[in-house]
């Protein structure tokens, strides 16, 4: 659930060409925060795709060497992220491994984004950026994927059934996702 100041429904948008410049300005901030413990900070999700519809929530990994909570919290507490307290928001499950992960909101009225911290060398790190890429490599996967949230958001716009629904439907989009890092060779972060 999110948090009081965050919206609960879905509202997906078109394309907006200042996201990457947002993101950039978060990355700063964060790198900042996080110093040397950040091994790169890349913008993922769907704002990170030029002309894909999304919610307009900028999403930001922070590869780190190590996920460390009683560490990284209190990092990004100073600067008034707040960590996410849901059970989803300590590991996910990405290439059958169960990956450590920490998820934060921003400050109350700052501009909405989510902050995901994970091991750098971790499959769920790789995940997202296979994401990225080969949606902004296949203009008809593009395409059919916004297609597809904006009528999900339609027909169920509360924020937790849309995501249940949204996450079967990655797990289709990445099966072609990785058919095309085979065929073209993409490596994963390396060349974030």
């Amino acid at each position: 659930m999110p948090f009081p100041d965050e919206p609960s429904q879905v509202d997906i948008v078109e394309y907006r060409p200042q996201w990457p410049q947002e993101f950039e300005a978060l990355a700063e901030v964060l790198r900042d925060a996080l110093g040397g413990l950040a091994l790169g900070v890349d913008h993922v999700g769907s704002t990170s795709v030029p002309d894909l519809p999304a919610k307009n929530c900028i999403d930001v990994q922070v590869r780190m060497r190590s996920v460390d909570a009683a560490r990284d919290v209190p990092l990004l507490a100073a600067i008034g992220f707040r960590c996410r307290p849901e059970a989803w928001n300590r590991f996910e499950v990405s290439g059958g491994r169960r990956c450590h992960k920490l998820v934060f909101a921003p400050p109350p009225g700052a501009r909405r984004c989510n902050v995901h911290l994970r091991d750098a060398d971790g499959p769920n790190a790789r995940f997202a950026l296979l994401f990225r890429d080969y949606l902004r490599a296949d203009d008809v996967a593009r395409r059919a994927w916004g297609a597809f949230k904006q009528r999900l958001a339609m027909s169920v716009p509360g924020l937790v059934d849309y995501g249940q629904i949204k996450a079967s439907a990655t797990e289709v989009l990445m099966a072609a996702a990785e058919r095309w890092a085979a065929q073209t060779g993409w490596s994963g972060p390396s060349g974030a």
